[in-house]
């Protein structure tokens, strides 16, 4: 790997990158990083006030590259439709796409507009949904593709015969299995390509765990929330180095597709970038199949249409 610090980052004037989720947390974080190493980054956010903010916080950070905001939410696949077709109309090609937007843990179950449970809608489906529809525009940048998935993924579980988490909700299942869907669609979307000549390299990363507002906005305030919240000020480390290895997986072209990035510490929880191992039930190619054949009927899009 070339990319262990931000001193590593190649120069990447002219490229044009969209990072979901990018108004707080290790998005905002990936977004800057990408910005002052002179890329185009558009910063996708459902919050047009912390849009506003983020821009102005990124801003300041004497960038190279330049900045737009994107408005949309991620938990309503009308209103990711939307984003993508405007997107589409302004930027002829995106070189880079860091799928990062994510939903952690809320206490009791929630659906998205469509309907779908939050985390495995927001997580996994409304990430298919954008990536199908910028598809066009990704063949045109040969983009590199990632997926930002978790430390949960290796206890992760495609629950196929209740996906919605309709008939048990736990919290910390439905979160895994959303993050291990991430890893499986890497695999399949990577597989399409191959066979389609796409062009694109897909890969993943995980942050292990990084001082953001994702536990304490997702989780409420229960005896999970506290838990968490001790471990993160205990073990977390920066939102910045949590970003790492999200910017490493989309500029460094040393990586191959289909390669894993988390930090190099005891357990992945911190540390440095590099090469991790994939979680067993990453690699089951049936399953990602599968997830992809469920994928497109959920949210109507087709790869390729």
């Amino acid at each position: 790997m070339r990319i262990t610090s931000q001193a590593d980052i190649p120069d990447l004037s002219g490229k044009i990158a969209l990072v979901t989720g990018a108004t707080g947390g290790i998005g905002l974080e990936t977004a800057r990083m990408l910005a002052q190493a002179g890329a185009h980054v558009i910063l996708a956010g459902r919050n047009a006030d912390k849009g506003v903010a983020a821009m102005r916080d990124i801003a300041a950070s004497k960038i190279k590259g330049h900045i737009e905001f994107e408005r949309f939410d991620m938990a309503d696949l009308a209103d990711v439709a939307a984003a993508a077709a405007r997107i589409t109309a302004m930027h002829a090609q995106i070189d880079i796409l860091v799928n990062n937007a994510g939903v952690m843990m809320p206490p009791q179950r929630k659906t998205t507009t469509d309907g779908y449970e939050l985390q495995f809608g927001t997580n996994h489906l409304a990430h298919f949904a954008l990536t199908g529809r910028l598809l066009q525009r990704l063949q045109e940048g040969r983009a590199r593709v990632v997926m930002v998935s978790s430390n949960a993924a290796r206890r992760g579980r495609m629950a196929f015969e209740d996906l919605q988490s309709e008939r048990r909700y736990s919290p910390w299942r439905a979160y895994g299995q959303s993050k291990l869907a991430n890893l499986l669609f890497m695999r399949s979307l990577q597989e399409a390509s191959n066979r389609n000549g796409w062009g694109l390299s897909v890969l993943a990363s995980h942050p292990g765990l990084s001082s953001t507002g994702l536990i304490s906005s997702g989780m409420g305030n229960g005896p999970a929330a506290r838990i968490g919240g001790f471990f993160n000020k205990l073990v977390a480390q920066s939102a910045f180095d949590g970003a790492l290895p999200s910017v490493a997986a989309a500029a460094d072209m040393d990586l191959a597709p289909l390669s894993f990035v988390g930090p190099d510490g005891a357990g992945g929880w911190r540390g440095k970038p590099t090469l991790v191992k994939l979680p067993p039930a990453a690699e089951d190619d049936a399953a990602a199949r599968r997830l992809w054949e469920v994928s497109e009927n959920l949210t109507g899009v087709r790869f390729g249409d």
